[in-house]
């Protein structure tokens, strides 16, 4: 089991969330007072970078929901960054690739767009 790292940075997006080992039943509380502690104001893009994620049970999955639905409340949108294969195989395995936005890196999640494209 590894342990959970939550490190906070700002993007020109918005927020950007690294997160890093184990996101679990055991963990996830941590990551729920992360977000609740974040400032998202509408229009910002909410990011979690998932590239250290290790491993991530149901308990996590709810949570990367329920930030979802934290954007949604606060007038903005999330995004998951580097998510690893094992964790994009359960996302695909039940829909939720289809909820999410879904990026290859934190870099290309957190490119301003243009007004547009």
């Amino acid at each position: 089991m590894s342990p959970l790292t939550i490190t906070s940075r700002d993007a020109a997006t918005g927020p950007v969330l690294e997160i890093t080992g184990d996101l679990d039943y055991e963990t996830a509380p941590n990551l729920r007072k992360s977000l609740d502690n974040l400032t998202l104001t509408g229009g910002q893009l909410l990011v979690l970078d998932l590239a250290g994620l290790e491993f991530c049970d149901s308990s996590g999955i709810t949570t990367l929901l329920a930030a979802r639905n934290l954007a949604a409340e606060r007038g903005g949108d999330m995004a998951l960054a580097a998510v690893p294969a094992n964790t994009a195989r359960i996302l695909s395995i039940i829909g939720l690739d289809r909820v999410f936005i879904i990026h290859p890196d934190a870099a290309t999640a957190t490119t301003p767009r243009s007004a547009g494209g």
